[in-house]
């Protein structure tokens, strides 16, 4: 399976990338999409995934480094542009943290949006979504563009039902860490139960949120979805085997450009 949102170029991973990949793919973990969160970083992520054939990246600005300018919206075009580059994002709003100013945050989400519509036919790729704390600010702006809403995931989902409907009802998918695991995490598994299994993904957000009974582990890696498709093809009642089809399919009919699916 893939791992569909990390950060390998966060602090924790330096010298360690070969034992990183090479753990994950022993642990059935084929491959793995590294995301970007400024228009620098998004270079870095991009050296990252040509050095390994079984990562990819995107290429965004993440609310939380929107006051991290100027932004060079072209460099994001410049990624976007190469095989390996298979998502915009992650861009959103965080409501979670006093800092980026609410005004920033919205100043940048709709520079971006804009131009990622601008880049349109030519580059359309589906979009990384960051969205905390922020379902009623940010899905009426999605709306308002003229984005395919099923070309939207929602990444690390950690709200509850009411949320859940909100991205339901606009046409989004949703993609869930290992918090899916732990036990103080009720409202969110009732949320799961209520998403299609057609629009489900799986990921770590490493080097955050390693799941249960890891979740002491500092950083968190790739290696770890499987314990996260583990526990969600319980919620869902299926066997792994079947669950973890299901979820393999449903990357691959989001992320056209994981081509050829890693083995």
């Amino acid at each position: 399976m893939i791992d569909t949102h990390c950060h390998l170029t966060f602090p924790g991973y330096e010298g360690r990338l070969d034992e990183v990949v090479k753990s994950a793919s022993a642990h059935g973990v084929t491959g793995c999409i590294t995301i970007s969160t400024t228009t620098r970083n998004c270079f870095d992520c991009l050296k990252v995934a040509e050095a390994y054939p079984n990562v990819w990246c995107s290429a965004g600005v993440h609310p939380l480094y929107a006051d991290d300018g100027p932004h060079e919206w072209n460099n994001l075009r410049v990624v976007a542009r190469h095989e390996k580059c298979v998502a915009w994002g992650e861009l959103g709003l965080d409501n979670h943290y006093a800092e980026p100013a609410r005004d920033v945050q919205h100043r940048v989400l709709h520079e971006q949006l804009a131009f990622i519509e601008s880049c349109r036919p030519e580059t359309d790729l589906p979009v990384e979504v960051h969205c905390r704390e922020a379902f009623a600010d940010l899905i009426p702006i999605l709306k308002r563009t003229s984005l395919d809403p099923s070309r939207f995931v929602f990444h690390c989902f950690t709200g509850g039902p009411a949320d859940m409907r909100m991205i339901l009802d606009f046409g989004g998918w949703v993609s869930l860490t290992g918090v899916v695991t732990y036990k103080n995490a009720k409202e969110l598994r009732d949320a799961v139960r209520l998403l299609p299994i057609d629009r489900v993904m799986v990921e770590t957000d490493a080097p955050f949120l390693t799941p249960d009974p890891f979740r002491g582990v500092k950083p968190n890696e790739p290696r770890y979805v499987r314990v996260v498709a583990e526990c969600l093809a319980g919620l869902y009642g299926k066997p792994f085997e079947e669950f973890h089809e299901v979820v393999n399919e449903n990357t691959r009919r989001f992320f056209p450009k994981l081509r050829p699916w890693p083995g």
